[in-house]
This record gives C-alpha cells, sequence and structure tokens, in this order.
C-alpha cells in the first residue's frame, strides 16, 4: 500500500511541475480528463480530487479539502458497519447456545425474544451501513468527475447576461437573453 501511495505521490507531483512549465509556454486550455478523475477516485477514493486540485490554475485550487471527508465518511460507515456485524454476531450465539441448552453467558438481561429482535436491529443497522460505504464511495467518483469539468470553468467579469423585451411577431410578445462571453 505505501509503494502505491509513493508511485501515487510521484506521478501528482510531475504531473504539477510538467503542468507549471506547459502553463508558462502556452496561453491555450489545456484538457482535463473526467475520466481520469473518475478512474482515480475509483481506484483509491481521494485521488481525483487531487488529480483536479493539482490541473487548477493557480488561486483556484480548492478540491484537496474534500479528501478527509472522504476518509471520515468512509471511516464511521466502516465502522458502524463492524460494530453492528460483531454486536449480530455475539446475539445469534448467544440465542443458539440457549436453544441448544448451554447457560446464558453474557446477555442473561434478555430473554429469548428480546435477542432475536436486536439480531434483527444490529443485522438492519450493519446493512444499513454497508449502503452508506456504498453511497460514500459513489459520492466520491462522482464529486471527482463534476469537479474535472469545472477546472478550467471561467467566472471573471467579461461574463454578462442582458435581458430585454422582444416583438416575435405583430401580435406575439416575449423576453430575449443575452448572454456576453467576454
Amino acid at each position: 500500500m505505501r509503494y502505491i501511495l509513493g508511485v501515487l505521490i510521484l506521478v501528482f507531483s510531475a504531473k504539477a511541475n510538467a503542468q507549471d512549465s506547459l502553463a508558462v509556454q502556452a496561453d491555450t486550455v489545456k484538457t482535463h480528463s473526467w475520466k481520469k478523475a473518475c478512474l482515480f477516485s475509483a481506484v483509491v477514493p481521494g485521488s481525483g480530487q487531487i488529480y483536479n486540485h493539482i490541473a487548477m490554475p493557480k488561486g483556484k485550487k480548492k478540491a484537496y479539502w474534500k479528501v478527509p471527508l472522504i476518509y471520515a465518511g468512509l471511516g464511521v460507515t466502516t465502522y458502524f458497519a463492524i460494530n453492528n456485524n460483531s454486536m449480530m454476531k455475539a446475539y445469534r450465539k448467544e440465542y443458539t447456545d440457549r436453544m441448544n441448552g448451554i447457560a446464558p453467558a453474557n446477555f442473561t438481561q434478555y430473554d429469548d425474544q428480546s435477542l432475536l429482535t436486536l439480531y434483527t436491529t444490529h443485522r438492519s443497522r450493519r446493512d444499513f451501513a454497508i449502503l452508506g460505504i456504498g453511497v460514500v464511495y459513489l459520492l466520491n467518483v462522482l464529486d471527482a468527475g463534476i469537479e474535472a469539468h469545472f477546472v478550467h470553468f471561467d467566472i471573471s467579469e467579461d461574463l454578462s447576461l442582458s435581458i430585454h423585451p422582444t416583438a416575435y411577431t405583430p401580435s406575439s410578445y416575449g423576453v430575449s437573453f443575452r448572454f456576453k462571453f467576454r
């Protein structure tokens, strides 16, 4: 895992150095692949956000702050999945031991029906936590792809919108919108 992380850091740093030198040489807008960003985030969660961050022009870099949120979301949902799974197994073992005639060991305060209820409750919580892991993972990939489209998005003072009344025919009127790009 350390080797993969090291290779990714080298690739990203080499890409950043190459992009800095290319930015000085050319005034044209470089292409930025949303497919690469999605692929990076699918392989290593958060790496697509870093890829987008490196490609952004100076002064607009803002994608790196999402990486801790991604790992926090994955960590919390994984914790709940593991915790609820272990509790579910403990309740199931206690119930099967009671049905096999073994004296209650851990959960003496619960009767058999309560153990079954606790088992099903923790099983459904585990399933929701696993669903949460999938949702956080997919949002990570989706965010990387969407943000890749906005890497070179221009928000400058040269953009404007004007609204004017318009007569289409002598008897029909409407509103026209005019967009000015530079």
